[in-house]
């Protein structure tokens, strides 16, 4: 197993997207790469983040970020959807450089690449959102989220056995 953190706006919606992947195992939404160490905040220079725990023989880290990509506007910077503020900032966070050469190369292919606004860089801290975070649109479908309902429902499949 490998571990990615993928930052695309507000977790709620991005833990429910990307744990729908195949070859994704588990997820954790949490904080990435800020400045204090506290685990109850202030969160100074974090961005919300989803931890991904997934199988690389199932999914690859490309395949993780081409669907980060169709939940995310790359060109903004420090927001998406409502959602404003540096916490709310685009990345790509790894401790390991294997997937942030994949990252970086990525991005780089991309038409108007100068333009993208998606960090990649090393993961220097982590920090886990408290309970009431996790799993956040399974037990309030009906809470906000800046991701389209076409797009969170895109994996719809059968529970892991």
């Amino acid at each position: 197993m490998e571990i990615i953190y993928l930052a695309g706006g507000c977790l709620w919606g991005v833990q429910a997207f990307i744990k729908t992947i195949l070859g994704v195992i588990t997820t954790e939404a949490g904080r990435a790469n800020g400045t204090s160490d506290v685990l109850d905040g202030p969160y100074d220079g974090y961005a919300e983040c989803v931890k991904t725990i997934f199988n690389p023989e199932e999914v690859t880290v490309e395949t993780l970020l081409e669907n980060l990509f169709l939940i995310i506007d790359p060109y903004s910077v420090n927001q998406q959807g409502i959602d404003v503020g540096e916490k709310y900032r685009t990345g790509v966070y790894s401790e390991d450089n294997r997937h942030l050469k994949i990252a970086a190369a990525f991005i780089k292919e991309r038409r108007d690449s100068d333009r993208i606004a998606v960090e990649v860089r090393p993961l220097t801290h982590y920090i886990p959102s408290a309970e009431e975070h996790q799993d956040h649109l399974d037990k309030y479908p009906n809470d906000y989220c800046h991701i389209p309902s076409e797009l969170l429902n895109l994996y719809k499949r059968e529970e892991k056995k």
